[in-house]
């Protein structure tokens, strides 16, 4: 056997430059490709030595990008992927302590979405010779722990190598893991430092070019038959379009089934965009955060047809807005997913699994909806983008005439707001503005607060794969991120992140990133001086307002979270600009019109600062979310809270 020998890192990194991945993309062509773009790094202790000295030898395609801040660079790479449809991915290597206990969150963001990241931090010593060195926490019980043992919890494979052979094992499960589209999520692989700079005669033949296949798992007969008995049975079906349509690449397949047989759609976060929202039987999102016309023709369906979802609390309005008698037939590649809802599952791709069905309704005589069904769903649409038409010019006169989209109990906060900020924006006319007047194919981007509720349900989606919401862990600090990760995927459209003021105090590091390395995004902020969608849950069940908004605190009163000084005015654009963004300041219509136009022409990131109204986001239709409320209270309010609560527990499933 011939070998040849190399340090653990360097033996990584020539493993990761031969990594390629075959797959069926969605005009029916096998594409083969690198699977590893490159490395974002944060060098520290743990990993500047022997890793960088891997790197450093072995390099050839690979790039590398410096980081700012682990979550951020983690989470611009989980959002690389996601843009690719799972088809590329990125290393993220970091120090030994806090750099790698940074990434947990963005391993857990990745894992929730089923998005393949590959982590990579640098480990405390194998050999224990200096421990505790620093950074490292020990834990007196167990001197195999270290800090990032944690990873576990939020992966889909971890691994420690402490003997530099380890590598091979570890990296094929990693690449088993981030290439199985049943099974895919974030992957860690820790190294200690001291392994990573030790020798082995490795087998060349481990660093040959090595193909994995994406494969696209067929169905069994027996569940198209049995799938296709029941759609055939349904008077009032719903198609879900979940996010495994695009990552399957079933965009055509799933719109060719949908309308073979006349069947209407609904659309998860990771699945809007698969088709246009113009599509006739399109209803847009469902769900807490979907439309109104989506969630009420999904009350009473009596067969629901999940493709590719894994059926959250936000898709199903914890599993109180589809009929209890309703029937599922689910399509996922995963089995775990495919028992959702009690459903009769179909365990493979869905380019596979529709293919079949239909082949199998066919067979038994054909199927198409009725004429009363297209009329419905035309009604509903037709209802519901008058409304949305509505909130796209929505405007503040006065408080006498204004009607807030969130009517609760903090209705001061509208006029407080005004008094401090002078702005009179609405959120949801900003958001329409954008949506109607940046190029068709630019990418949006959005992930917490209340931005997703409106991207979802108000969003329109001209062209495929443009949306990419993150609402799989509602991720704060994601959308700068997510949209630098997304530039360096699709660096020929234009990228615009939706981001609130609670979202870019949390994490934008990856701001400063875009700059440094020419990848032009927009962030369009919208600044409500709160967290304004949790403030909405928190009055909304009867509660005071705590926290959730940015006021001053007054001197001389309690600090009982429920400050009630002046508003804070932060010159978000300020902090861009010294960043070297070109910035615009943005309190009227008028003014967003002209900062839009002028952003197009700007080749360096820009930052659109916009003072937005509380209480003007969209609000929750046909839907219900199921929250702790308290069960005693000497509170009215939260009495009648609770009450609500087990009313829609009543008529929810179980399971």
């Amino acid at each position: 056997m011939e070998t040849v020998r190399l340090t653990t890192s360097q033996a990584c990194i020539r493993f990761l430059e031969n990594q390629y991945v075959s797959y069926i993309d969605m005009d029916g062509n096998e594409v083969e490709q690198k699977f590893i773009r490159g490395i974002f790094m944060i060098p520290g202790h743990g990993n500047c030595v022997g890793y960088c000295n891997g790197i450093e030898q072995e390099i050839k395609d690979l790039e590398v990008y410096q980081g700012k801040n682990e979550q951020g660079m983690a989470l611009a790479a989980v959002a690389f992927s996601r843009q690719l449809r799972r088809k590329q991915a990125f290393v993220c290597t970091s120090s030994v302590g806090p750099g790698a206990c940074n990434m947990i969150t963005a391993a857990a963001t990745a894992t929730a979405n089923n998005i393949p990241v590959l982590l990579m931090p640098g480990d405390v010593y194998a050999s224990r010779q200096p421990d505790p060195v620093l950074q490292q926490m020990e834990q007196p019980q167990n001197l195999t722990i270290s800090a990032h043992d944690s990873f576990q919890a939020v992966v889909k494979y971890w691994g420690r190598v402490n003997r530099p052979e380890q590598i091979m094992t570890d990296m094929i499960s990693a690449f088993r893991v981030m290439t199985d589209p049943g099974n895919c999520g974030a992957v860690a692989v820790s190294i200690p430092q001291d392994v990573q700079g030790e020798a082995y005669d490795y087998p060349v033949d481990f660093f040959k070019k090595r193909v994995w296949n994406i494969e696209r798992r067929p169905a069994t007969k027996k569940a198209a038959k049995k799938a296709a008995e029941i759609i055939r049975s349904a008077k009032k079906p719903l198609l879900i379009c979940g996010g495994g349509v695009r990552y399957a690449e079933a965009h055509k397949v799933f719109r060719a089934f949908a309308e073979k047989y006349g069947i209407a759609f609904g659309e998860t976060q990771a699945g809007k965009s698969a088709i246009e929202w113009t599509h006739p039987l399109s209803l847009g999102g469902l769900g807490i955060t979907g439309t109104e016309c989506a969630n009420a023709f999904a009350h009473d369906c009596d067969v629901v047809i999940g493709v590719g979802t894994r059926y959250t609390d936000f898709t199903t309005a914890s599993k109180w807005l589809y009929d209890v008698n309703a029937k599922f037939v689910n399509i996922n590649p995963s089995e775990f997913q495919c028992l959702k809802m009690d459903a009769y599952p179909v365990v493979a791709d869905a380019n596979e699994a529709l293919t079949a069905i239909e082949a199998e309704i066919d067979a038994m005589g054909g199927y198409h909806t009725s004429d009363e069904y297209a009329a419905e769903v035309k009604r509903l649409q037709d209802a519901w983008w008058a409304d949305v038409d509505r909130m796209d010019h929505t405007e503040y006169i006065d408080a006498e005439s204004y009607v807030p989209e969130i009517q609760d109990a903090n209705r001061r906060a509208v006029e407080h707001y005004i008094e401090s900020i002078g702005s009179k924006l609405t959120q949801t006319a900003a958001l329409g503005y954008i949506n109607t007047h940046i190029a068709p194919d630019s990418i949006c981007v959005g992930a917490a607060g209340s931005l997703p509720g409106d991207l979802q349900a108000l969003w329109r989606a001209s062209v495929p794969n443009t949306y990419h919401c993150e609402y799989g862990y509602s991720c704060m600090g994601y959308e700068v991120a997510g949209a630098y990760g997304c530039k360096i995927a699709c660096p020929d459209q234009e990228v615009y992140a939706m981001c609130g003021d609670g979202s870019f105090d949390m994490l934008h590091s990856e701001l400063i990133a875009s700059i440094q390395y020419g990848y032009k995004i927009n962030v369009c902020l919208f600044d409500n001086a709160a967290y304004g969608c949790i403030n909405n849950l928190q009055v909304g069940q009867g509660n005071k307002s705590r926290t959730t908004e940015k006021n001053m605190h007054i001197p001389g009163t309690p600090y009982d979270g429920c400050d009630l000084g002046p508003a804070m005015n932060i010159d978000y654009a300020g902090v861009a600009e010294a960043y070297g963004c070109k910035v615009y300041r943005v309190k009227t219509i008028d003014e967003l019109a002209a900062a839009l136009e002028d952003s197009k022409k700007q080749t360096v990131s820009t930052l659109i600062d916009m003072k937005v109204l509380p209480k003007s986001m969209s609000k929750e239709w046909e839907a219900w979310w199921r929250v702790g409320v308290a069960s005693v209270s000497e509170k009215p309010e939260v009495q009648e809270a609770y009450k609500r609560l087990q009313d829609h527990l009543y008529e929810a499933r179980h399971y």
